[in-house]
């Protein structure tokens, strides 16, 4: 009987022979015999979670750290292949560990008197109810049990589901619970008690109409460099707070000296406060929400960073926007941001870029693009926020190929030391 070796893991999880064999829950190095049989090898571990495979949190907890490393490489190198794009330079990815998680969406359903709260079962809607967890930040899986008696308060007894949406600031958790009808005294008093008694940051509800926050002694707020910012109501925050260090560490390594920059899909900060502390920042986000939060913190530090409310998708930059600037950083959303790509490799001025993608592939696409207008990608920084997940998130640096000569833009400056209107 022949036996096949798992050579990698595929996107959605599962191990894979050379000849293109699937088996579910096979970690490289395992043994596949024609039966079906799979004998673990030098990567595979023991899952340190009860619910694992059922729950949809995690995909690959049955593959240990060296294993999920080589899976992270792989996956972004397979995906710059695809384009034909060289490998670059890749450092081994750094992993998040374990219970740092500080952002999570969890599904709640009640079924008359029991109340189920956690991941959906992979590719399905069913509620796998969560009684540990290992990815998740302590003081985010604090919340489960006590949420269940606060769930059967405010859902009807029969198919009654709501989401819940937890990110940790720094006052604490900010929760929003989505697809609820608060009804009666009983059910506010209960609101305000639980947030009392758990210290929470915020407690938000959204009825249908939006999120209104229902608790809020302080405004919440995230720390980026020393900076308070506020905290729109389930904002987006990156997963973990040392992968933030991770991806803020390489952006501003990447930019370098450069005293002009521009942050596309900005968000609320994550590096354009950052970066403000060494150049001008010009930062672009779609989100009024984030932007407006932005513009707020920047604002009372007196930081030189101007906020744009601009949706990239449909106005990106112009060549000549761009040429305003030394280095540009990106951020953008999975499916990429190939509407602001003409621009880029058109752009004469830049000569240091970022992209921060969580999509290998619209990272490789938009990458192909970058180098048919003379960039060179010249090293990839994967960081592994996700842990035992099939989710990767790299860092793509970027610098202009030798003798590519700018443009003279004659760019001059405002009396603040902004760059005046072309």
């Amino acid at each position: 009987m022949s036996v096949d070796e798992i050579v990698r893991i595929a996107g959605n999880g599962e191990g894979v022979t050379a000849d293109g064999r699937h088996a579910p829950l096979a970690a490289p190095g395992d043994n596949l015999d024609g039966f079906g049989v799979l004998t673990p090898g030098p990567y595979h571990q023991v899952p340190p979670c009860r619910h694992f495979p059922k729950c949809g949190g995690c995909q690959i907890q049955h593959v240990d750290d060296a294993g999920i490393q080589t899976f992270i490489v792989d996956r972004i190198a397979g995906a710059l292949a695809s384009q034909q794009i060289d490998r670059p330079d890749m450092s081994v990815p750094a992993l998040s560990p374990p219970r740092s998680r500080r952002r999570a969406s969890l599904k709640a359903e009640r079924f008359g008197k029991q109340v189920l709260i956690g991941f959906n079962e992979h590719e399905t809607h069913t509620i796998v109810d969560m009684h540990e967890c290992h990815v998740l930040a302590p003081e985010l899986f604090a919340l489960v049990a006590p949420l269940r008696g606060l769930m059967s308060l405010l859902l009807p007894p029969r198919k009654g589901k709501a989401e819940i949406w937890m990110t940790l600031a720094d006052q604490g958790v900010d929760l929003l619970i989505e697809k609820v009808t608060v009804e009666g005294l009983a059910a506010t008093e209960a609101l305000t008690t639980f947030a009392q008694e758990h210290k929470l940051a915020r407690l938000s509800v959204d009825e249908g109409h939006g999120a209104e926050p229902r608790w809020e002694p302080r405004p919440a707020t995230v720390t980026f460099d020393g900076i308070a910012v506020p905290l729109p109501t389930a904002g987006f925050l990156q997963a973990t707070a040392d992968g933030e260090a991770m991806l803020v560490e390489t952006v501003r390594a990447a930019v370098g000296n450069a005293k002009t920059v521009a942050d596309l899909f900005a968000g609320i900060g994550t590096f354009a406060v950052p970066l403000a502390a060494n150049a001008k920042v010009y930062a672009a986000e779609g989100a009024r929400a984030s932007a407006t939060a932005l513009k707020t913190a920047a604002g009372m530090r007196q930081l030189p960073l101007f906020v744009d409310h601009r949706d990239l998708v449909r106005r990106p930059l112009t060549v000549t926007e761009l040429d305003r600037f030394d280095a540009v950083v990106l951020d953008p959303p999975r499916a990429g941001a190939r509407e602001q790509m003409t621009a880029l490799a058109a752009a004469s001025r830049v000569r240091r870029l970022a992209y921060v993608s969580c999509n290998p592939a619209t990272f490789a696409r938009d990458a192909k693009d970058l180098i048919a207008g003379g960039w060179v990608l010249e090293r990839v920084v994967p960081v592994g926020q996700f842990r035992w997940s099939t989710h990767v998130e790299l860092v793509g640096v970027f610098g202009r190929a030798a003798g590519h000569v700018p443009l003279q833009t004659g760019v001059q400056l405002d009396v603040r030391g902004w760059v005046k209107p072309a």
